[in-house]
């Protein structure tokens, strides 16, 4: 899937992950690819993106809001 983080003053990640890790309002929870359409709100946490079991990239955030669409997941962060 698609996966683009985005800040008011940046663009921090944009590629193709397997699997999204990210800090939820009711605990952390994962997204996988082709997963049902979500609007969710987020905490301050990591972001931790996956290519199979490998740690891509790991991501601070504030908070913020994440949107997850046919295949592509857009995280607004502060």
């Amino acid at each position: 899937m698609i996966v683009e983080i985005l800040t008011p003053e940046a663009l921090l990640y944009k590629g193709e992950v397997t699997s999204v890790s990210v800090p939820g309002a009711k605990g952390p929870f994962v997204i996988l690819e082709h997963h049902a359409p979500i609007i969710s709100m987020l905490t301050a946490g990591e972001v931790k993106l996956f290519q199979g079991k490998k740690e891509l990239q790991s991501i601070t955030i504030k908070g913020g809001t994440l949107e997850c669409n046919h295949n592509k997941t857009v995280i607004l962060a502060d």
